[in-house]
């Protein structure tokens, strides 16, 4: 015996109680038929039992709020969250239960052909409603227990709680629709060529929540083993190192997952299994085939992984690409973004980085050694220059305090060249040093030792008189 027979068995019992009541009200004239087989009785007795239902709402609603208003006099619990998202769809599970059990009476008296036909069709609107009833109070629901979990995870010094709290919760809002549709199927009753394809798609709809799950996965992974590291501080090569492989490795995971998700997709239809069959047919010419038009693609895939384990360049490592200095601003699975000093944008493959020699100024340490040189007359004190370049130094924030000095370098028929070392913290700061010792190094000789700049001399010898 299934839900409906017992409805109807409720519904035919209350209809005579409440035909037997009516005919000891108004006598036996109550029970002629006024629309076709339909009785005044028959009417009446409907309209009794949709206003039963309305009292059994009214005392679901008044028992709901007291008990909602008792639970939040002690505090915000889980129980009267519950209570809160438990109304609407109980209201709806009453009238779904008053709408059929009240409209009964009236189908019985159809005949036996039809009643079988409308009956069918309200048995399965019956159930479809309880279903959406049902589904619409765990959506709800869900909501109401990611907020606790928040709640919680916000008392917690953990840094994984506040991460996996969001996944639970994303991952409670897509599976459980995507599981509402699957189990609905059974109940709807589709025909045939309708249930083939609902159901295709159902399965692919699972086939994505799943897929979006497992990218939520891989996004809190990466999040997690991030937030130990800060790449914004000085000295932030190991965070630098742990971005570029994380970042690396999670974009070929999501291109997996997408990979598989569609492959599986693909395989739930019958014509993309048969030519899958065709294809693995002549694997060897078509393998022979795509690897020579992907081979660039594949090499491209390859060099991510060489790049994200033997790091010749990091996220953020300053380099000299092409003549051109900047800073590593994108590692992709198939090209590099580096961000030019003056804004451009340099595109460089992958495999770049593994066929050709370039610079990386930060690869073992952002620290840099910079060079000036100046060119000057052979009547520069060189001793006063190195007390004017020391005050000048020492003094400069952006120096180090690792190391400097003052060299000549070579000395031509005219001048003499003079180099100037100075250590910085990375290449930044590096080129703002130097511009600046430049620039006051070369006002402290116009200004002390004019005739110390570079100067050509002449020597013009009086002609013999005659």
């Amino acid at each position: 015996m299934n839900s409906g027979d017992i409805l109807d068995k409720a519904a035919s019992a209350l209809t005579a109680l409440v035909v037997a009541g009516l005919k000891q009200w108004f006598g036996g004239g109550i029970t002629r038929p006024i629309l076709g087989p339909i009785t005044v009785a028959d009417l009446c007795a409907t309209a009794c039992i949709v206003i039963l239902f309305f009292a059994l709402h009214g005392i679901a609603a008044f028992f709901l709020k007291a008990k909602s208003r008792k639970a939040n006099a002690d505090a915000k619990t889980l129980k009267s969250n519950f209570l809160g998202v438990l109304g609407k769809p109980l209201y709806l599970l009453i009238w779904i239960f008053g709408i059929y059990i009240s409209i009964t009476p009236l189908l019985l008296r159809l005949p036996k052909d039809q009643l079988i036909e409308v009956h069918g069709i309200f048995d399965g609107l019956f159930d479809l409603g309880i279903f959406i009833a049902l589904l619409w109070f765990f959506v709800r629901f869900t909501r109401v227990i990611e907020a606790h979990l928040a709640a919680w995870a916000a008392k917690t010094e953990s840094k994984l709680d506040d991460l996996l709290v969001p996944l639970i919760g994303k991952s409670l809002r897509i599976i459980v629709p995507v599981l509402g549709i699957v189990f609905a199927l059974p109940v709807l009753n589709l025909p045939s060529h309708y249930a083939e394809v609902v159901g295709k798609a159902s399965s692919i709809l699972l086939i994505a929540a799943i897929a979006l799950i497992l990218c939520q996965v891989v996004n809190l992974g990466e999040k997690y083993l991030l937030t130990k590291y800060d790449i914004n501080v000085a000295d932030n090569l190991q965070a630098r190192k742990l971005y570029t492989q994380v970042h690396v490795l999670s974009k070929t995971l999501y291109f997996i997952i997408a990979l598989f998700s569609v492959a599986s997709m693909m395989m739930l239809f019958e014509e993309v299994r048969r030519l899958g069959t065709s294809i693995l047919a002549s694997a060897g010419v078509v393998g022979v085939v795509l690897g020579f038009a992907a081979q660039k693609t594949i090499a491209n895939l390859f060099a991510g992984f060489q790049l994200a384990m033997t790091q010749p360049i990091r996220l953020d490592d300053v380099v000299i690409v092409e003549g051109e200095w900047g800073r590593i601003e994108e590692i992709s699975l198939t090209y590099v973004i580096i961000h030019i000093w003056d804004d451009r944008r340099l595109v460089v493959p992958l495999s770049y980085f593994i066929e050709k020699p370039f610079q990386n100024w930060t690869r073992a340490s952002a620290q840099l050694l910079g060079s000036v040189f100046v060119f000057v007359d052979y009547s520069l004190p060189l001793d006063e220059a190195r007390n004017a370049l020391k005050e000048i130094i020492e003094n400069h924030p952006l120096w180090d305090k690792r190391f400097w000095n003052l060299q000549v370098t070579d000395a031509s028929e005219k001048t003499m060249q003079l180099r100037v070392l100075a250590t910085a913290a990375d290449s930044s700061k590096s080129w703002d040093l130097r511009c600046d010792i430049r620039e006051k190094f070369i006002a402290y000789i116009q200004r002390n030792h004019p005739q110390g700049l570079p100067q050509f001399r002449a020597r013009i010898d009086r002609p013999l008189s005659d």
